[in-house]
């Protein structure tokens, strides 16, 4: 299965099979990881996705890293319908429904990258597969691709359940890659 359609539908269906008790263990096995990494201990600004349907949770990621104190932003799809840019929340709750009924923050302080701080920042990057060489098959929009071409060096981790780890998936010359992917 090479195809990227074909693969985000066959990994789509696996990871909504996902139990219960499967889920909670992959979540908080991956959750800690992220929230002991060292590059999440540097970070002053925490740039991540608010879960939406089968994502794996970054509910308890969110709100860590606002009771340590860092600046957290989520993205935000704009009117163009075509880029995203992340906004600030000063809580869980500054949220309402955005793109697709994805909930986006309401906020009005967008984060400005500077590439003399980027290992003070750290993306936390959704997806649908990866393949051990950190190649990522995403929603199908490009978001992130377009979003990262222009942030060179930004420090990017991808969070995923095994089930989304697959053997090889094939690069575009438009794709972005994560640094790391954590996975149990």
């Amino acid at each position: 299965m090479t195809d990227k359609r074909n693969i985000r539908k066959q990994i789509l269906l696996e990871r909504d099979r996902l139990s219960k008790e499967q889920r909670i263990l992959e979540e908080e096995y991956v959750t800690q990881k992220v929230l002991t990494h060292q590059w999440y201990l540097n970070a002053t600004d925490f740039l991540v996705f608010k879960s939406y349907g089968s994502e794996i949770s970054t509910k308890s990621m969110i709100s860590k890293a606002l009771r340590d104190g860092k600046r957290v932003y989520l993205p935000r799809v704009l009117a163009d319908g075509e880029h995203m840019e992340f906004f600030r929340i000063e809580s869980p709750s500054d949220v309402g429904n955005g793109y697709r009924g994805i909930l986006e923050p309401k906020g009005k302080e967008m984060f400005q990258y500077e590439a003399c701080k980027k290992e003070q920042v750290l993306m936390i990057m959704p997806g649908v597969a990866f393949d051990r060489d950190g190649n990522r098959i995403g929603y199908g929009k490009g978001f992130y691709d377009r979003y990262l071409s222009k942030k060179e060096g930004l420090r990017t981790i991808a969070v995923a359940f095994r089930c989304q780890i697959v053997e090889k998936i094939e690069r575009d010359p438009h794709d972005i890659r994560p640094m790391q992917v954590l996975f149990r």
